[in-house]
């Protein structure tokens, strides 16, 4: 019996075993009854063999039970997802119970479900850090970063739209450069562009845009209280009457956004007020082309300003808008990118009121750090009153390019123009004094629109620049090597008076070569404004012999209260019947010369002078007295050889520079004031 117990139970533990080992891919095998059976027989001593199947046996009731739970819930699984499958092939809309179309969600849109998301974390942590930056916590930068809203009354511009680039405002801008080839006076604008977050990605990206918001803000904030504060933050001074800033009151006032001013550097600021012939909107419009622009004074002996600024609109009320423009080189620095600098723009710019008749009030504050070690003596008066670069300026160019805009839209023809000139022979004449009077402002002052090399020459005078370029494949510029000389001189004579002098061609020939000696005729006029000094003139000199042909000068002139500007060059006589017929003007071929000339400073803008002369430009005591002064700046641009790729020559540099010599004197003999 024990023989044939164990064989039966060796047989039963085999089973048992081979049920184990099928787990839970034997569901329907047999249930637990079987094993109470067995339990209920006649126990006998147990050998090892035995119990170790009998503890097999319960392990195999754990798995069939998991496997059955887990077997129901996959079944359950699987009908949810076949309704899921159907509710998307047939939607029902929830609103109304109607059928509702829409298309399966494609991978892409999952994927920017996930990023958004993620860039979603990636702000909130953005917001945390430049809030312990700025000691501050940033409350708008949810809702303001990104394109405006269709409604909204904000506008950040930095670039294009919203954050992307730092660009240049287009010299075809609707009140078009003409002092200085830009709406900013004498101040061209380079056609170059910059990005702004040029090396830094994700989270540093972010920061930056969150810290540039931040900047906005607050620059925004001062402006319109320097606009709109008098005494004791701005006085008047007792020369001229200009505005003046308390400087103790400012900074009592305003905690700087930009940070503390470089050592070594000093503040410029004023502010003025006049109205002018656009309205707000359009006004704003134009400016708001975010920049990385160059400001001159169109001088040699004045550094261009290289600036790096943030414009920033905002509508303060129906028809009142303000425009800030603020040096960025701080944050850049701060977010990795060192920077230097000549020059910082503080809080800076415009409040605009529409007012009657289509003029708007504008309120204009200029604000700025320099180095003043970089700049001539004898222009050190005029920028640090504020009268190169300041309030005044931007003032009366948007007045006399208003203007200007004005006479071209309307239908009515000056009576000092030529009735034979088209309306379309106009616009291609002024478009082509546009171009002269451009590259003439880019050539005074080593602007980037051109590639200019300086050259060190000993052979030159020591306060005349001489610079040379390549003209190469431009149909607006004869080809070869450009020479460009300039210089700036001070005269005891009025800035009126020196205007006068060189825009009238009847007195041409006393300080201009190409007049061949005698007055020239004014064969086309065209005005720009309603003062005789702003308009473009076409000039015929006389020919000095019967084999000598007549020579075509287009001259464009402008005037204002922050100084005027006399540009001219000669220009091909077929060249000239095409553009005066409406054609167009890219192709005609010219170098510019010219002269700017400026107050040689506030009050009464004079050198004082004792009985011996000119002693200086800061006065003194016991009988000294001023006279009223100028600024005059004469600049050449001259083909000097045809070949691109010829060498230049001290004869040719040589030859500019006596020519600029030379004329200088003709005009102070003509003016009689050689002393």
């Amino acid at each position: 019996m024990a023989e044939n117990f164990e064989s039966s139970g060796g047989r039963r533990s085999r089973e048992e075993e081979h049920e184990s080992r099928s787990g839970s891919d034997n569901m329907d095998g047999a249930s637990g009854d079987d094993q109470d059976a067995a339990d209920n027989r006649p126990r006998k001593k147990i050998s090892p063999t035995h119990s170790t199947a009998n503890s097999r046996t319960g392990s195999t009731q754990l798995e069939r039970h998991e496997n059955s739970l887990l077997r129901q819930e996959n079944d359950k699984l699987r009908a949810e997802n076949m309704s899921i499958r159907d509710a998307m092939r047939n939607p029902i809309c929830s609103n109304c119970g109607g059928p509702a179309i829409i298309g399966d969600i494609s991978l892409e849109e999952q994927h920017l479900t996930i990023e958004n998301a993620r860039l979603k974390d990636e702000l909130d942590r953005v917001c945390a850090l430049a809030g312990k930056f700025l000691g501050r916590p940033i409350s708008l930068l949810t809702t303001s970063i990104g394109p405006p809203m269709p409604n909204s009354s904000l506008e950040l511009g930095v670039g294009g739209n919203g954050f992307g680039c730092l660009s240049t405002v287009a010299t075809t801008a609707p009140l078009g450069p003409d002092f200085g080839a830009g709406i900013s006076n004498a101040l061209p604008v380079v056609t170059q562009t910059r990005p702004l977050t040029a090396g830094v990605t994700g989270l540093d990206r972010s920061l930056e845009r969150s810290m540039f918001l931040e900047l906005a803000l607050a620059a925004m904030d001062e402006l319109v209280k320097m606009a709109q504060t008098d005494e004791p933050l701005w006085f008047r001074s007792l020369e001229g009457g200009r505005e003046i800033l308390n400087h103790e009151e400012y900074m009592r006032i305003f905690t700087p956004c930009i940070g503390m001013k470089p050592s070594g550097f000093v503040s410029e600021a004023s502010r003025e007020t006049g109205m002018v012939i656009i309205s707000s909107l359009a006004l704003v419009e134009t400016l708001m082309d975010s920049m990385h622009a160059e400001l001159q004074v169109l001088s040699p002996l004045v550094p261009v300003r290289e600036v790096n600024f943030l414009r920033f609109c905002k509508q303060h009320a129906e028809g009142v808008w303000a425009v800030v423009d603020v040096s960025i080189d701080s944050v850049r620095e701060t977010s990795g990118a060192p920077t230097f600098v000549n020059c910082r723009r503080l809080p800076s710019g415009c409040v605009v009121q529409d007012m009657p008749n289509g003029y708007c009030k504008v309120t204009w504050v200029e604000h700025a750090e320099y180095d003043e070690t970089q700049i001539h003596q004898l222009y050190q008066p005029l920028i640090s009153s504020g009268m190169g670069f300041g309030a005044q300026r931007w003032v009366a160019t948007l007045q006399r390019q208003s203007e200007c805009l004005a006479i071209l839209m309307s239908s009515t023809v000056s009576t000092r123009d030529h009735t034979a000139i088209t309306s379309g022979g106009r616009r291609s004449m002024l478009k082509l004094a546009q171009r002269m009077t451009d590259n003439f402002c880019a050539g005074v002052c080593a602007s980037t629109v051109h590639k200019w090399n300086k050259l060190n020459a000993g052979n030159v005078d020591e306060d005349v620049r001489v610079m040379t370029r390549k003209s190469v494949d431009d149909p607006g510029e004869p080809p070869g090597i450009v020479l460009s000389a300039a210089t700036s001189v001070w005269l005891p004579v009025s800035p009126q008076r020196l205007f006068d002098f060189l825009r009238d061609e009847r007195l041409r020939s006393e300080w201009d070569i190409l007049s061949n000696g005698g007055p020239m005729q004014e064969m086309a006029h065209i005005a720009k404004g309603q003062d005789h000094g702003n308009c473009v003139s076409l000039l015929r000199a006389s020919a000095m012999n019967a084999n000598q042909s007549s020579m075509l000068i287009l001259q464009e002139t402008c005037i204002d209260a922050a100084g005027s500007l006399v540009v001219y060059a000669p220009v091909d006589i077929p060249a000239m019947h095409v553009v005066m017929n409406g054609g167009d003007s890219a192709y005609v071929a010219l170098l510019p010369s010219g002269f700017a000339v400026v107050p040689d400073g506030p009050g009464s803008r004079g050198s004082p002078t004792t009985p011996n002369g000119p002693t200086g430009n800061n006065g003194g005591a016991g009988g000294q007295h001023r006279v009223s002064g100028s600024l005059l700046t004469v600049a050449f641009q001259i083909l000097v050889n045809s070949l691109p790729t010829a060498k230049l020559t001290v004869e040719s540099v040589e030859t500019v520079n006596n020519l600029i010599s030379c004329t200088v004197q003709k005009i102070k003999a003509a003016l009689q004031c050689e002393s």
